[in-house]
């Protein structure tokens, strides 16, 4: 009745067997990003309340935000817009039954990878020559 090896077989699937695809990758990516957008939003309204607290609570937050490692963070949720934006275009041609090929998913997963790196280093370029 009761199976003495049940617990000497191996889980299965697991993910150690399969081999990280461009579109497993990328739809992780999608929900992460989708996910950890809301953090620097919530760093932004702790940024808004601290101007109306007051100078020294502003000045503080401030000095946080244009840190090394707040603008990191900054430019890091950029790259997260983009990618979950161009990912989300390319969702919504999928539900128009374009580009539902294997090698079609595949470029236009690239195409939204480096689209996503395009689009950040221009904002930032831009943000930084217009601060200049």
């Amino acid at each position: 009745m009761a199976d003495t090896n049940r617990g000497n077989r191996p889980l299965s699937p697991h993910l150690t067997i399969y081999k990280p695809q461009i579109t497993s990758i990328l739809s992780i990516l999608n929900r992460i990003t989708g996910i950890a957008m809301a953090f620097p939003v919530i760093l932004i309204v702790i940024w808004f309340l601290s101007a109306a607290i007051g100078p020294s609570f502003f000045g503080s937050v401030d000095w946080f935000i244009t840190s090394w490692f707040g603008l990191l963070i900054l430019v890091a949720s950029l790259w997260a817009f983009w990618f979950h934006f161009l990912n989300g275009l390319r969702h919504l041609a999928w539900d128009m039954i374009w580009g539902l090929d294997m090698s079609d998913v595949n470029k236009t997963g690239w195409l939204v990878f480096y689209l996503s790196i395009i689009a950040t280093v221009l904002c930032v370029a831009f943000a930084a020559w217009a601060g200049s």
